[in-house]
């Protein structure tokens, strides 16, 4: 009859169209995870590619003259520097004294101590060991090498200084140096003496090294 409403009976391939499996619908998650799988892979072959170029830098003295050498901060205890920092400032000593630069600069800010800096008491340190205060540059507030590094190029490009030699731990001196150099700054590694640090744990510095260096890559700073 003329105006009456005819039902409407959906055809069976329309029901399966209008109602997708469990499977259909967890199937977008497949290639997202593959992705980040491959990520993951990816980061971690790379991780350990630096890690090798780490521990070859950590072992190579580039030492020759440049326009002041840059001493990276470690931990002070009360104003004394500790066992560490204390070494890293009788090898930019040992430079000084051997005039490969005739400036040294001292980094690192409070690490937690309401007193004392460690680029201060690395400062204090150099002069009680004979260094004149205006042959001592100081950078006191950064709190991770991002910031000691970003802190330090600061200083350098006010005074025109274009190249340093950067003293630290042998697994931390790749990643200063490509910091610095990112900063347009002319950079030669010498590490401090020290003795190997074989197994796993040796290893495992210059993988944190790597992933540290790969985070700075990505805009991520520890």
């Amino acid at each position: 009859m003329a105006g009456k409403a005819v039902p409407h009976h959906p055809r069976r391939e329309d029901r399966f169209l209008a109602k997708p499996s469990i499977t259909q619908m967890t199937r977008p998650w497949i290639p997202m995870t593959a992705g980040a799988l491959l990520i993951a892979a990816i980061f971690a072959v790379n991780a350990l590619s630096v890690a090798s170029d780490i521990r070859r830098q950590s072992e190579t003295d580039e030492v020759r003259h440049a326009d002041v050498i840059m001493v990276l901060g470690a931990a002070e205890y009360r104003g004394r520097p500790s066992p560490v920092l204390q070494a890293r400032l009788n090898h930019a000593l040992f430079l000084y004294l051997q005039k490969m630069a005739p400036r040294i600069l001292t980094t690192g800010g409070a690490g937690g101590d309401p007193s004392f800096t460690e680029g201060a008491v690395g400062r204090a340190y150099l002069s009680q060991h004979g260094v004149p205060s205006e042959d001592i540059l100081v950078e006191d507030q950064g709190a991770t090498t991002v910031e000691e590094t970003a802190a330090a190029a600061e200083i350098m490009d006010r005074m025109n200084l274009k190249s340093c030699i950067v003293v630290s731990d042998g697994y931390h001196i790749y990643r200063v140096k490509k910091m610095m150099e990112s900063r347009g700054v002319q950079v030669y590694g010498s590490p401090r003496p020290s003795q190997p640090n074989p197994g796993w744990r040796g290893q495992w510095l210059y993988v944190r090294q790597a992933i540290a260096y790969q985070l700075w890559r990505v805009g991520i700073a520890v």
